[in-house]
């Protein structure tokens, strides 16, 4: 992301359009949550998403680093084996400034990719084992899932604004100072 020299209102700026992209993300996902409240068992303390080496954009990583100085000093990552952030009771230490793939998680899930045809556009859908208690996810209207792909470009666009390079990543297990 922008470096300390480039000022600290560049960097506060940067920092408030992520949080302003993160409650876009909550605002959209919201309808989502409420059409599978019977499907999704997400709940305080459900960690089956909460993978370790979860790697999240840089502009996300900033945001972390600025809204949990104290914590990413002084505490330690939690074992390998889950999201170095989760608690001994397995609830997000972060859950306010969690990156946008954490916001999104437990939902059904799409993407596209490219196919092996020319033109040829494949889909791929995806969910939380826990979360597949109700109709297939096939089945799902499009509308009905998360389409992944536009907030990743547009927090790729901003980290390139920032004169980061735009696909470059950072591991939430590398934030604390103290190492896990």
């Amino acid at each position: 992301m922008a470096d300390e020299n480039d000022g600290p209102e560049k960097r506060a700026q940067a920092l408030e359009m992520v949080r302003r992209l993160h409650r876009a993300v909550d605002l959209m996902v919201a309808p989502l949550e409420a059409r599978h409240r019977e499907r999704l068992q997400c709940r305080m303390g459900c960690s089956a998403c909460c993978v370790d080496d979860l790697s999240v954009f840089e502009v996300e990583a900033a945001r972390i680093q600025a809204e949990h100085a104290e914590l990413l000093e002084q505490a330690r990552g939690r074992e390998r084996g889950g999201c170095a952030f989760l608690d001994e009771g397995g609830a997000c230490r972060i859950y306010e400034s969690r990156p946008y793939v954490c916001r999104t998680q437990g939902l059904p899930l799409r993407w596209l990719e490219l196919g092996d045809g020319v033109d040829e556009v494949v889909e791929f859908r995806d969910i939380c084992a826990l979360n597949e208690t109700s109709e297939p996810i096939e089945s799902l209207e499009d509308q009905e899932c998360w389409t992944i792909g536009l907030v990743e470009q547009k927090l790729s666009e901003l980290q390139q604004a920032l004169g980061s390079e735009p696909e470059r990543r950072v591991a939430l297990r590398s934030l604390f100072r103290r190492g896990c």
